[in-house]
């Protein structure tokens, strides 16, 4: 049996949902947070208790760095255990990048922290927020009868899906159906009833402690393949003395062009311990070196296979592990590994 605190924190970071409309202008401004809440009469009929905590000032997603998410991981250490789970606000632009990196950050999750934000600012009519937070509460407070939370996982919620958080991937700029996972099943559907899948949910270890990681070493490019993508430029990013990892954003099942130049330059980064890694363009699919002979070539350079890893949680992934000094073999090895469910393999 776990026991329960019956309140939830509703942690604000920024982002299109708390923003209101300068009516002379037409533009959009960061409400404050009591006018934010205000303009959410529903919050009184909640089940669950809700806290609030304001990042001051509101962060565009825009800008969203590594030292936010280690600030967010350690307010959320802080808070652990006076909250069932935690709802972040935030923008949709960047939110994929926040709810990867908080996957890895927090080991051994046992609490459900769901991101959410919305298209249209709350305080419009046809706003996607209201439903959009109302339900994520609502989620981030289901447990069993046993007490045990159903979604105990970094998750997005929006337009009545929920999905894990380093699955998502913003695929929509102006639609309410923001988010989606490509690779990986839904975690719940929520229309008149709320369906979870269980099957898709990760099951923490309850026996074990919670970890947080607070340090990412951000010292990392992403480098999308390209017909015409030119050496003396590439090489310029391969020189760089700080670059630590590179996520190769490569042509279909992890295919790159057959250009001799372009693979001197991976071997010699790799052999001097720049992980290197190899993601699909594509949206839906995996890396599948193996199938092709451009992919073998690959290889042969010391890149290894993301799988059917987003772009988000690779990047994300990476930095996280860069931060642990692990020696490469260790590094490669949980690369290629899932750690909280963001690739299969």
């Amino acid at each position: 049996m776990m026991t329960r605190k019956g309140k939830v924190l509703l942690i604000y970071t920024g982002g299109t949902i708390g923003m209101g409309v300068n009516h002379a202008t037409g533009a959009l401004h960061p409400l404050d947070f009591n006018n934010f809440v205000n303009n959410v009469p529903e919050f009184t009929y909640l089940k669950t208790a809700v806290d609030t905590y304001q990042f001051t000032p509101p962060i565009d997603s825009s800008d969203m760095a590594p030292e936010l998410w280690t600030r967010l991981v350690s307010l959320i250490e802080e808070k652990y255990n006076q909250y069932d789970g935690f709802v972040i606000l935030h923008g949709t632009d960047t939110m994929s990048y926040t709810a990867s990196a908080l996957s890895f950050m927090i080991e051994n999750l046992t609490k459900p922290i769901i991101l959410t934000g919305s298209q249209l600012p709350i305080g419009q009519l046809r706003t996607d927020g209201k439903e959009n937070l109302i339900t994520s509460i609502e989620l981030a407070a289901a447990h069993n009868n046993e007490g045990y939370p159903l979604v105990p996982e970094v998750s997005i919620y929006f337009n009545g899906q929920l999905i894990r958080g380093n699955r998502s991937t913003k695929r929509n700029a102006d639609g309410f159906d923001a988010f989606d996972s490509f690779n990986y099943p839904r975690l719940c559907d929520v229309g008149v009833n709320i369906r979870f899948h269980e099957y898709a949910i990760l099951k923490p270890n309850y026996s074990k402690p919670t970890v947080m990681h607070k340090d990412l070493n951000p010292n990392i490019v992403i480098l999308s393949l390209f017909p015409g993508i030119q050496e003396n430029i590439t090489k310029h990013i391969f020189d760089a003395p700080e670059l630590e990892g590179v996520i190769i954003r490569s042509y279909g099942s992890g295919n790159a062009p057959h250009q001799q130049w372009l693979m001197n330059l991976l071997s010699k980064a790799s052999e001097r311990g720049v992980t290197i890694v190899n993601i699909s363009q594509c949206i839906s699919g995996k890396v599948e070196m193996y199938r092709y002979e451009t992919g073998h070539q690959l290889q042969s350079a010391g890149v290894i296979s993301g799988f059917d890893s987003t772009v988000e949680a690779a990047a994300t992934k990476l930095m996280h592990l860069k931060a642990m000094n692990l020696p490469n073999e260790e590094l490669i090895r949980l690369m290629q590994i899932p750690l909280a469910g963001e690739i299969t393999i």
